[in-house]
């Protein structure tokens, strides 16, 4: 094993610059000339524009310009769109077209969220700026609102779309219903459970931003933002500003986190695009953190009621699921996405169910628009499941881990092909639930409930099972560059948001050639450095980029033992190529890579008819997903007078095929736990059901985990390689937010069994778990 190769716990190299603080986030970036732009958004979730004067904010000192949306219907450009039927062509009842609703970058007619956009002030700082907008006068004609999912299709719920009658937007159906009715009909038990997953914000670290500037002798636009997928951003915002994906640079630098979010266009990013070009000066915009609260996409969102068949050895027959997801007010580049296929396809979790059927149906509202976060529809999928399997194995007196053993897909079984139309190509369910069992001291568990007892407290424990698609652009490209100063510069087409990409990527680039691990270089974020990338999200990045790195590698290998044979005076045959050496088999005459890559800049040292350099680039093409598997084990304790919950520990046993990197590997698992953690305990967006007001739009009202809130985490891996890329990867970025929400909640259930306590819905906030625990006296 190389000392920096795959396998090994390498620091990481981008923490120098960040630590020392000389990484440039997108606040950091300013332009010469450079003007600001504000916007002043809606107060009201549900509102016809009579009038926008902006005549005040005009004449103010240093006011450049105040667009609005009648200036952007002047000017023709788009809206932002749904790229939704590239994936999953939806529907709605009868063969009806889904509806997607044209999301402005201003709307000239009508407001249908808090927040949303309606003028872009522009002007010399942005102080000045905000100032402007607070002076600009807007009548509006308020409207009747909706925000509850379950209540957007009431009959008496307002209409925000006259082409959706009810706030339909599509249905969505996957399975096989006549199995599912038929083995209902013959079912021994019928468990059922009706389940909220509440609505998060996403609030990263590093809020959105843009910078738009425009060449008027090249007619090219230059938009730096802080997107992790640049390459598909200039696809859709080249579409809005009506120009060539050529004409469109896009270069997005260091991300202070993402999570799906920064994945999406948002009408900010266009519009500091079209501004640049009509002000004949770039314009900068950086979201306030209150503003992100009103603007970023959200996640999540569902109303679900499920019911699970057995028979009468508790073996699962069907599950039938129904759920509807809020999508908000308009329907964001992916937002169906995550509630219809990438939801339904892994309702079959870690279990042998022959039959599924699920309905989902997407309900538009007067909130922010949702899209993927973090798992994509997996944690909803996940918690449904380990929630109602949790529910069956009390029903049935079994327990939770009789139930899972009876049911879980055994490793002799791979691959095995789900009812709900995905393989698993490889893991071992089993072992990941006894091992993490064996690490939790499940069984010496009802001790220290006891000990928890005489302390007055309620000691709970829960697991939860899960079982990850991971998804993406099925292609990503590399190249590799040989520089002068013998450094080695590695190019690929996703984008990091703090996973540490440059780091991993230079481990697979020392793994297959052997170039000193401290002179690569890693560069990312520019739409002009590549033809095409898939950028970051779906856990796609490192295994995709580790088959590319392994393509470009082969091809500089076939190469480099061509040029090496001639340097060498032999044949090319006789050349074998091991840990960076160019080697003639049965000798020690040998050529290190550096060095024959400097040679091969040489025209004189090379063979007639050999181009110079080493130079190469490749690209990978995936279909098929991995699977990332295993088993979450979550300890509590609360207290039933105060309703104080306190996560005692959390263990975990994974499986993400050939680790490529452990100690990075727990930071990603630590993060994902934390903001599953988070969701189910801590995190509550409310929206007042009266007026559409988003009731928790600041961190005084939306309570986000800290460190002292997480309990020790106890990570094991089981490593199943994968035959789905060369390396044996499967993805691991989105896994540790899957089960841990339903881990938690099960474990405090579990806690609150005692007091007769069957259902709870998150977050677990102390009033919610004191009105649990005391609702029997």
């Amino acid at each position: 094993m190389a000392k920096f190769g795959v396998g090994q716990s390498v620091k990481r190299k981008e923490d120098d610059e960040l630590l020392r603080g000389a990484g440039a986030f997108q606040e950091d970036l300013n332009l010469p000339g450079q003007a600001h732009a504000y916007f002043l958004r809606s107060p009201h979730a549900h509102a016809d524009i009579e009038k926008i004067d902006s005549a005040r904010a005009l004449a103010m000192p240093g006011v450049v310009a105040v667009l609005t949306g009648a200036d952007v219907e002047a000017d023709g450009l788009g809206t932002v769109p749904c790229v939704m039927d590239a994936f999953v062509p939806l529907e709605r009842p009868g063969g009806i077209p889904r509806y997607y609703p044209p999301n402005y970058l201003l709307p000239s007619a009508r407001v249908r969220h808090v927040g949303e956009a309606v003028a872009m002030v522009i002007a010399e700082t942005a102080a000045r700026a905000r100032d402007a907008a607070e002076n600009i006068d807007v009548t509006y004609s308020e409207l009747p609102c909706v925000v509850e999912t379950d209540g957007a299709e009431a009959p008496d719920a307002p209409t925000l779309w006259p082409e959706a009658p009810g706030n339909l937007s599509f249905v969505w159906e996957h399975g096989n219903r006549a199995a599912v009715d038929a083995a209902f009909e013959k079912a021994e038990r019928i468990v059922s459970l009706d389940l909220v997953n509440s609505r998060v914000i996403v609030n990263p670290i590093e809020p959105r931003g843009a910078i738009g500037s425009y060449d008027e002798a090249s007619g090219r636009y230059t938009l730096h933002t802080n997107n992790h997928h640049p390459f598909e951003a200039r696809a859709i915002i080249a579409e809005i500003l009506h120009c060539e994906e050529s004409e469109l640079r896009i270069l997005a630098g260091i991300i202070g986190g993402g999570f799906g979010m920064k994945h999406m266009v948002h009408p900010e990013q266009p519009l500091v695009a079209w501004a640049a070009r009509k002000v004949a000066r770039p314009v900068r915009w950086i979201s306030e953190r209150g503003e992100g609260f009103l603007s970023d996409t959200q996640a999540r969102d569902h109303v679900s009621h499920a019911e699970l068949a057995l028979d009468n050895d508790a073996n699962f027959l069907a599950l039938r699921v129904r759920t509807t997801a809020n999508l908000g007010a308009y329907v964001s580049n992916l937002g169906p996405v995550s509630p219809s296929l990438l939801y339904t396809r892994m309702l079959a979790c870690a279990y042998r169910t022959p039959a599924i059927h699920a309905e989902v149906r997407g309900v538009m509202t007067n909130t922010v628009f949702t899209d993927a976060y973090r798992g994509a529809g997996i944690p909803e999928s996940a918690y449904l499941v380990e929630r109602l399997v949790d529910k069956a194995g009390r029903e049935t007196g079994l327990g939770a881990v009789e139930i899972r053993r009876r049911n879980v897909i055994p490793a002799d079984q791979m691959p095995y092909a789900s009812p709900v139309d995905i393989v698993y190509d490889s893991g071992n369910f089993e072992k990941n639930m006894d091992d993490c069992l064996n690490f939790a001291d499940w069984f010496g568990f009802a001790q220290r409930r006891a000990l928890a007892h005489e302390r007055g407290k309620l000691r709970g424990i829960g697991m939860a099972l899960y079982v990850e698609s991971t998804v993406g652009d099925p292609n990503e490209s590399v190249t590799i560059r040989f520089n002068e100063d013998d450094s080695v510069t590695l190019t690929a087409g996703t984008k990091s948001s703090g996973q540490g990409h440059g780091t991993i990527f230079a481990q697979f680039l020392h793994e297959t050639l052997g170039v000193p691990f401290d002179k690569i270089t890693y560069e990312e974020g520019d739409t002009d450095a590549l033809p095409q990338g898939g950028g970051s999200g779906g856990s796609r990045s490192t295994y995709m980029v580790a088959a590319a790195v392994k393509l470009g590698a082969d091809k500089i290998i076939e190469k480099g033992k061509k040029l090496a044979a001639h340097l060498l005076e032999t044949s090319a045959t006789d050349i074998r190529f091991d840990g960076g050496q160019f080697t003639v088999a049965g000798t020690d005459r040998a050529i290190a890579i550096m060095a024959l890559a400097a040679a091969a800049r040489d025209t004189a040292k090379l063979p007639a008819g050999m181009e110079p350099g080493l130079d190469e680039s490749a690209q990978s093409e995936i279909e098929d997903p991995t699977i990332p598997n295993g088993c979450h084990i979550c300890e509590v304790e609360l207290d039933p007078d105060t309703g104080a919950l306190a996560l005692e520990i959390y263990t975990a046993v994974n499986d993400f095929g050939r680790v490529v990197n452990p100690q990075m590997l727990e930071g990603q698992i630590h993060g994902g736990l934390a903001q599953g953690l988070g969701q189910a305990v801590f995190e509550n967006c409310v929206y007042d059901s009266d007026s559409g007001q988003l009731l928790s739009g600041s961190f005084m009202d939306y309570c986000l985990p800290r460190a002292d809130d997480m309990p020790e985490f106890y990570l094991a891996t089981n490593e199943v390689l994968t035959e789905q890329n060369s390396f044996g990867v499967k993805g691991c970025g989105e896994a540790g937010c899957i089960p841990s929400v339903p881990a938690v909640v099960n474990a405090v259930l579990d806690a609150l069994a005692s007091r007769g306590v069957e259902q709870i819905d998150m977050p677990l906030t102390p009033e919610r778990i004191w009105r649990a625990a005391n609702a029997n006296g």
